[in-house]
């Protein structure tokens, strides 16, 4: 009997379109947190996966040893590295290329390498019309390092002490 009462008053007071309508009310004259997209857009936290990008030492010289630990930890096995040896001795990759279309943005490879030649950056806009655009040679790999070197610095730095 006193759960019908109730049901009914609930019912003929309109209760919940009240409760709603308060709580619309309530955010509505709060500060909006929403962002204008294309025009406005959010912080990146330092350790966001992005594009792939190749780094170079600041004397211009590719960070790459072409020690192939990207390559094989790759789970997707998207990397492949082609390497020769330079008259001073060092190694150096004559072929880097990253399929895209087959990258999981798992981060191992940045983790992997140990002069930080392969980073993943802070780009995330880089839909393509074609799926052979996707598909990274060292040229575009390294122009995304220059385009990007800053903000992957800034990056690496803030993320420095945790590994």
């Amino acid at each position: 009997m006193f759960k019908k009462l109730y049901f009914n008053i609930k019912n003929f007071f309109l209760i919940e379109i009240i409760r709603g309508l308060m709580l619309t009310l309530k955010y509505f004259f709060k500060k909006k947190v929403t962002i204008n997209y294309p025009y406005e857009k959010g912080p990146i936290s330092p350790r966001f996966r992005g594009e792939h990008a190749l780094r170079r030492y600041p004397n211009g010289e590719e960070r790459c040893i072409a020690c192939k630990l990207c390559e094989a930890i790759c789970p997707a096995q998207a990397i492949k590295i082609e390497a020769e040896p330079r008259p001073d001795g060092s190694r150096r990759t004559t072929k880097y290329d990253i399929d895209m279309t087959k990258c999981i943005y798992c981060g191992f490879c940045a983790e992997a390498c140990p002069v930080d030649a392969i980073v993943e950056g802070p780009n995330f806009e880089f839909a393509t019309e074609t799926r052979e655009e996707l598909f990274y040679d060292k040229e575009k790999l390294l122009a995304n390092g220059e385009r990007w070197e800053d903000q992957i610095a800034a990056s690496l730095k803030l993320d420095s002490n945790y590994r």
